[in-house]
Order: structure tokens, then C-alpha cells, then sequence
């Protein structure tokens, strides 16, 4: 299926991709595989690991090869608890900026201001 069929949101090279949020830093692959395998064949999963402390960095991308699982992944599951922790399910890609509402812009672009100097 490609991404015409469904002009918001991207197909990923193999798949379809969603992106979890929230995940509590000590949640393991199988529990993510149990949660969301549930909505069809998982295709790959990457668990990003903190280097320093070895636990979870709170996020996963989850790729589905049908975009209906990964709709149905992602309708049923944000919002939900995950190792006691609220979890949130976007679409990892989508056509165009992403923008925030309420998000007030600052005239001098996206930089923010410089603190005074105090001397």
C-alpha cells in the first residue's frame, strides 16, 4: 500500500510506522510485543537504549506492514498505561510540518532570546 492512499501520513520503506511515547524506562521488547502485537504481525521494533544508564529512553518505534493495524495500534492504544506510565501512539511520519497549536512563534524566528549580560 503507499502513501497515496493515505495522503497525511507516510509508508516507510517496508512498512508503517508509529511512534510510542512515554514508555516507562524499564519496559523490555516483550512487553511492547504483547501490547501491540495484538493489532497484526509486528515487522520490526527499536527500543532505544540510554547508553549510560541502560534503561529505556522512553520512546519506540513500532512498524506494522498494513496500514490498518497500525491505525487500529494507534486509535486503541494512546492514551492507555504501560508499566504504570501513560503511553502516547503518534504516526512516526507524516507529510508536512508538524505544528503544535498554541504555539506562539517569537518575531525573532525559532531562536529564543539571549539572557542579559550582568556586568
Amino acid at each position: 500500500m503507499d502513501s497515496e492512499a493515505h495522503p497525511h501520513y507516510l509508508f516507510a520503506i517496508e512498512g508503517w510506522i508509529i511512534l510510542v511515547t512515554g514508555v516507562h524506562e524499564e519496559t523490555q521488547e516483550d512487553d511492547l510485543q504483547n501490547a501491540f502485537g495484538e493489532f497484526g504481525e509486528i515487522k520490526n521494533l527499536h527500543l532505544n537504549l540510554d547508553r549510560r544508564t541502560g534503561f529505556v529512553k522512553g520512546y519506540a518505534l513500532i512498524e506494522y506492514e498494513k496500514f490498518d493495524e497500525a491505525q487500529r495500534a494507534i486509535n486503541e492504544m494512546d492514551g492507555t498505561e504501560l508499566l504504570t506510565q501513560t503511553i502516547n501512539v503518534y504516526w512516526a511520519f507524516s507529510k508536512g510540518a508538524f505544528r503544535r497549536r498554541n504555539m506562539r512563534r517569537s518575531p525573532r524566528g525559532h531562536r529564543s532570546r539571549s539572557p542579559r549580560r550582568r556586568f
